[in-house]
């Protein structure tokens, strides 16, 4: 679906309840960490939520989302905040984020073409017009809003898709603030009064705020149009997750989980046919939440960015030729890497040589989200979501993560060149473990 297949039925800001008067708006600000400065080239991160059509009017459904909008960000409060760039005397910048109240950007919009539920389950249809953020970039957040909201009505179901600057939020974050959302929206009342925990700055060898070169000062690349990728979701069962796990145990001599094990199945098919050579070196990326490795570790509530990537990096003939379990290995190896005096080291190099990309290699598996994100309890109050989706941007080798609706289950929605989704949906081996959704 195109922009011109959606008619925007209204543009608004909401702001937080309490932001006029709160003494935690316009006084907090939040100094950005290496990792989230490393990710100002990228694009907003986006997800969404599909339910069947609710039974209230629209209108009354939009009062509601953007009544309880306003309460939840009186708690989560930096998403309703802005980017502020600072200009140095040496030709560097700063970035900080103020948490002044300023709001966050929501839109209603209606499907012109009969955009099912079904099209969005099979990802039959096109439809990164569903999410508010499209385009924009984390450094963009000094004009823009930290979080884009985009209800968009259906022909038989409501899509709520949101974007979010990923220096403000990690995905444990931000699914927190959508299931306090939906739970304000469902049930009434003022949400916890319990008092927000940011992650403060962790780095005691660097000063803050960082000076960098300007992010903007360089034109962004990109890995090819999302026209010449394909979207497929892959769906794992909880029974086949186990099987693989008995599968990859039985190959090593140590333990690694069914989670591991099916990300290095999937790693491997992909390799498989990547058109790459055996000497070549491949990659899988992995969202690292760092809250419990750091020392002394934060509280696992603690709202912010503190999320890494991890990086496991192998020879594509390594891979074709040692196993599931190898693979899996590999993973769990360079997760126990992650530990707090891996990351300062990291942080202080990068302080040192500071590099900013616009994207990631087009050969990795570049896994996002996470299956232990509460995906499927965000009732707002006319029921469960029957799925979860990703937006833009498109990157070749992502890999998004979601639970299963059956517990235990697993769903990935891949970007793949079209020619790799025709070899995967001919690999019997492959689909041995993996359902491929049509």
């Amino acid at each position: 679906m195109e922009e011109e297949d959606l008619v925007v039925i209204s543009r608004s800001v909401v702001i937080p309840r309490n932001a006029k008067k709160s003494t935690s708006f316009n006084k907090k600000k939040i100094h950005l960490l290496p990792w989230d400065l490393a990710r100002l080239r990228f694009g907003y991160l986006q997800r969404g939520l599909l339910y069947p059509k609710p039974y209230p009017k629209i209108e009354i459904l939009l009062s509601k989302l953007q009544t309880s909008l306003s309460l939840a960000l009186d708690r989560f409060y930096p998403l309703a905040g802005r980017l502020v760039k600072v200009t140095n005397d040496d030709d560097t910048v700063s970035f900080h984020i103020s948490c002044d109240g300023s709001g966050v950007e929501f839109v209603h919009a209606v499907a012109r073409r009969n955009t099912e539920v079904s099209d969005i389950l099979r990802l039959s249809a096109s439809f990164s017009s569903f999410f508010p953020a499209t385009g924009v970039k984390n450094c963009d957040g000094v004009s823009r809003s930290l979080l884009m909201v985009q209800v968009t009505e259906m022909k038989d179901g409501i899509f709520i898709g949101f974007g979010y600057n990923s220096t403000v939020a990690d995905g444990e974050s931000i699914w927190k603030f959508v299931n306090a959302w939906s739970e304000i929206c469902s049930k009434g009342g003022l949400g916890s009064e319990a008092r927000l925990k940011l992650k403060g700055w962790i780095f005691d060898e660097i000063d803050y705020p960082i000076r960098i070169p300007d992010p903007e000062a360089a034109k962004a690349a990109s890995n090819g149009t999302s026209a010449s990728l394909q979207e497929k979701m892959f769906h794992v069962t909880k029974e086949n997750a186990l099987r693989l796990e008995a599968k990859a145990n039985e190959e090593v001599d140590k333990k690694v989980s069914s989670y591991q094990t099916v990300l290095g199945h999937i790693w491997r098919s992909l390799a498989k046919h990547s058109g790459m050579s055996r000497e070549e070196e491949t990659h899988c990326r992995l969202p690292i939440d760092m809250r419990r490795r750091l020392n002394p570790p934060l509280e696992e509530e603690c709202f912010g960015n503190v999320s890494q990537t991890g990086i496991a990096r192998v020879k594509v003939g390594e891979l074709m030729d040692y196993g599931v379990g190898w693979a899996a290995g590999k993973i769990d190896e360079m997760e126990r890497s992650q530990t707090c005096e891996s990351t300062k080291a990291s942080a202080e190099k990068w302080v040192g040589d500071v590099k900013i990309p616009v994207s990631v290699g087009s050969r990795d598996l570049v896994v996002t989200s996470s299956h232990r994100f509460d995906v499927y309890g965000n009732d707002f109050g006319w029921g469960k979501p029957i799925a979860a989706r990703a937006g833009p941007p498109y990157v070749n080798g992502r890999l998004v993560v979601f639970q299963g609706v059956e517990e235990g289950s697993l769903d990935f929605q891949a970007c793949l060149l079209p020619q790799v989704v025709e070899k995967l949906s001919e690999d019997v081996d492959f689909k041995e473990f993996v359902s491929i959704v049509i």
